[in-house]
């Protein structure tokens, strides 16, 4: 407890800081939320579980799959727990796994920034269907990510998604397989993908 110089309680005020004008500035001012994905999407301030183990084990398998390539080429590979900021908007996303090299730009000391990565990956699950079906594909291709890969474990059949040729509406070029089946990362990755590694 503060006490004032006549020894009666004063009161704490909290210090003043400027009020939060967008999803951005909240973002970040919010204390650690563990057990929860904080994102802006689209100026949306959304706030999610994390998946499942059985979620993170997806993208450490993507990890494993491309770890050759990664050590050949001298590349960076994230397994969640990477903020990427998207150029433009800043709008600041979660992806499970990120593909960079060594010299990605960042937005502040943090953030990888989009148009320096070489591939982002999402794998599906019921509490981000939408948002990773629907939003991110777009948000990413805006941010000029060259790759995104979607592993949909809850399609029906399951599917492995590769997107890429990035433009103002979305990814151009789009390949899905049914899990199980092989798939072909496009350049600048050039990588033929076993998915079954997912099943």
């Amino acid at each position: 407890m503060v006490t004032t110089a006549r020894g009666r309680p004063s009161r704490h005020v909290p210090p003043k800081t400027a009020p939060a004008r967008t999803a951005r500035d909240l973002l970040e001012t919010l204390p650690p939320t563990p057990g929860f994905r904080a994102e802006v999407i689209d100026g949306n301030l959304i706030v999610s579980p994390v998946g499942t183990p059985e979620h993170s084990w997806s993208a450490t398998l993507l990890s494993y799959a491309l770890r050759p390539l990664v050590m050949e080429r001298r590349w960076r590979a994230h397994v969640g727990g990477v903020n990427v900021c998207i150029d433009g908007p800043r709008d600041s996303l979660v992806p499970d796994f990120v593909l960079a090299p060594a010299d990605c730009p960042r937005w502040g000391t943090l953030e990888l920034r989009s148009s320096g990565l070489i591939l982002v990956a999402e794998v599906v699950s019921p509490g981000s269907a939408r948002v990773d079906r629907d939003d991110k594909p777009r948000v990413y291709a805006a941010g000029g990510v060259p790759i995104m890969l979607l592993v949909d474990p809850i399609a029906t059949p399951p599917s492995v998604t590769v997107l890429s040729d990035p433009g103002d509406g979305g990814y151009r070029a789009v390949t899905r397989v049914q899990l199980g089946k092989p798939l072909r990362i496009p350049s600048p990755v050039d990588f033929d993908l076993d998915t079954s590694i997912f099943l």
